[in-house]
């Protein structure tokens, strides 16, 4: 995912910093900022300004030349294709009182006799966007009471995760926000979020304004692209949490290697102060072993796996959909829970919460008690195993990549004689290509009837897309001998109709791959779809019950 500012080019229409308003300003900034001398920015970037400059004062930073603000600084920053300086005439209209550049960018400024405002220079104007933020919205103050900030990073379970995290804060009585891929939360403002971690300047004014309305704590998801684009630059997390690794986003990493090196940033004295690590694969052993900060391991894989591990997963039982299970710490002591959600994964998820909200403080016997009477992991979290409809089961999820579609299919099998899975899935253009045939034969391997139809094609060839996906699924089953049927089906609401169709009710479809996305985007087009509309209008029509569910949002 490109970087969203001014140095590339974006759709006409779209917001270009996740929680933009209609107007084209910041919905997330606080109320009021304490102006910032211009002269105390340059020399926290150890530039000299003119006294007249020095005494410039700033009360905001963007981006983005359509969201800022009076008395914003405007970062021009270069880009693949475009230069953020070619906007600033823009930015400087509507309010921008400075402008901080590259060398090229500031020549280009002052070449036409400047833009009317102060130009300050740097050599890498990107790794000063997070630090000055932190600085103008005064987002996390040393010595004052600041929410208290939980990050969770890996490649599946990110969202879940913090959703458990803040109901559980919510059970202990505390009021927290979020910062995620499907909302963000600041009190009980909710604006939808456009990248899994916003930019810089917005994380920290979001902080800022979590601090002024009191509120006691934040979740964040924090994905590689969030540490590669330095869009968590100068924060700081009170707790770090580590779901698993797996195969994804090696279309920006190149391998697994660096894919896991940049996760590993975010688990250093300059990033958090403490960590809880799930160490049940090779990459979090590695990363509990390596990690500068204190460090609590978690495995639900039992000590024959883990021997080591401080907190380990004892029992699990099955609960309706979801389980109940038992934490035990290496000296002895348990905690309890339960979670409504089905899947192993999803009590690596509400364990993880777990041991994140006592790392951050709170008492054991405060926490079983939070458990024991909230129900805190019953949250629906929006298209993560969101349950449509019962009969047949019919499941709307996030998993669009091989581990995260294999786990959620082992989730969904039911123990009924005589039960089919059917699952629909595609492939995201412009993304890792290597995962496809893997995803093709994942599903072959999991389920009796794959539907394999459009994800996001982006600007690639969505029929070449699913002829990877297809050849992967056939080779596996051909391989194999498995007894899947294969179809391949488009446009997806078709796909989705299909899978419906060849239900009965002891059946379950699985909608994998975009989960609560309502857009799908077909060469620079943004086309309406919501697989969760789609799939309850399907079943409607079909005449299966589609119970309301006020919990899930849709």
């Amino acid at each position: 995912m490109p970087e969203q500012n001014d140095a590339v080019q974006i759709p006409p229409g779209t917001h270009t910093t996740a929680g933009s308003t209609a107007a084209g300003h910041s919905g997330f900034r606080p109320a009021r900022v304490v102006p910032v001398p211009l002269r105390e920015i340059a020399a926290s970037l150890g530039v000299e300004v003119s006294e007249a400059d020095a005494a410039v004062t700033v009360t905001g930073v963007s981006l983005n030349s359509r969201a800022v603000e009076h008395g914003d600084l405007y970062l021009a920053l270069p880009g693949a294709s475009r230069h953020g300086a070619e906007f600033a005439a823009q930015a400087v209209t509507a309010g921008a009182v400075a402008i901080l550049s590259d060398h090229d960018g500031a020549k280009r400024l002052l070449a036409d006799g400047g833009p009317g405002v102060p130009v300050l220079s740097v050599r890498e104007p990107r790794t000063a966007v997070g630090p000055v933020s932190a600085l103008v919205y005064r987002s996390q103050p040393a010595g004052e009471d600041s929410p208290t900030l939980f990050g969770v990073t890996g490649t599946n379970g990110k969202t879940t995760t913090t959703y458990f995290i803040n109901s559980l804060l919510r059970a202990l009585g505390k009021t927290p926000g979020l910062i995620g891929t499907i909302e963000i939360l600041a009190g009980a403002e909710a604006i939808p979020s456009l990248l899994t971690t916003p930019e810089s300047p917005d994380v920290h004014a979001l902080l800022a304004l979590m601090r002024e309305r009191g509120l006691d704590a934040a979740s964040m998801e924090v994905s590689s692209h969030a540490v590669s684009y330095r869009r968590v630059d100068g924060v700081m997390f009170d707790v770090a949490g580590f779901t698993n690794l797996t195969q994804d986003h090696l279309d920006l990493h190149g391998s697994m290697e660096e894919y896991f090196r940049t996760k590993a940033e975010l688990f250093t004295p300059a990033r958090c102060r403490r960590a809880v690590v799930i160490v049940d694969d090779e990459w979090g052993r590695t990363l509990a072993a390596e990690a500068t900060v204190p460090v609590t391991t978690l495995s639900l894989q039992g000590k024959r796996e883990a021997p080591d591990a401080d907190w380990t997963l004892v029992s699990s039982t099955p609960r309706g959909l979801g389980n109940g299970f038992v934490l035990r710490h290496r000296d002895g002591g348990e905690l309890r829970a339960r979670t409504a959600l089905p899947g192993d994964f999803n009590i690596a998820n509400a364990a993880l919460a777990t041991i994140m909200v006592l790392a951050s403080g709170v008492g054991r016997d405060a926490l079983q008690a939070a458990l024991d009477e909230q129900d805190p992991f019953a949250v629906a979290v929006p298209g993560r195993m969101q349950l449509v409809s019962e009969a047949p089961a019919s499941v709307v999820d996030f998993a669009h990549n091989p581990d995260a579609l294999a786990r959620a299919l082992e989730a969904v099998r039911s123990r009924e004689e005589g039960s089919r899975v059917i699952v629909v899935f595609g492939a995201t253009g412009q993304r890792d290509q290597g995962k496809r045939p893997t995803m093709g034969a994942i599903a072959a391997r999991l389920s009796d009837v794959v539907i394999i139809s459009d994800d996001d094609p982006h600007d690639e060839d969505a029929a070449a897309i699913r002829a990877e996906v297809l050849a992967g699924a056939v080779a596996a089953r051909d391989a194999e001998q498995l007894r899947c049927e294969i179809v391949e089906s488009f446009p997806r609401d078709v796909a989705i109709r299909k899978a419906v169709e060849l239900a009965t009710e002891k059946d379950t479809i699985l909608v994998a791959g975009r989960g609560h996305e309502i857009w799908q985007e077909v060469k620079g087009v943004n086309l309406a779809l919501d697989d969760r509309e789609e799939l309850k209008a399907a079943l409607t029509a079909r005449g299966f019950r589609v119970p309301a569910d006020e919990r899930i949002e849709s």
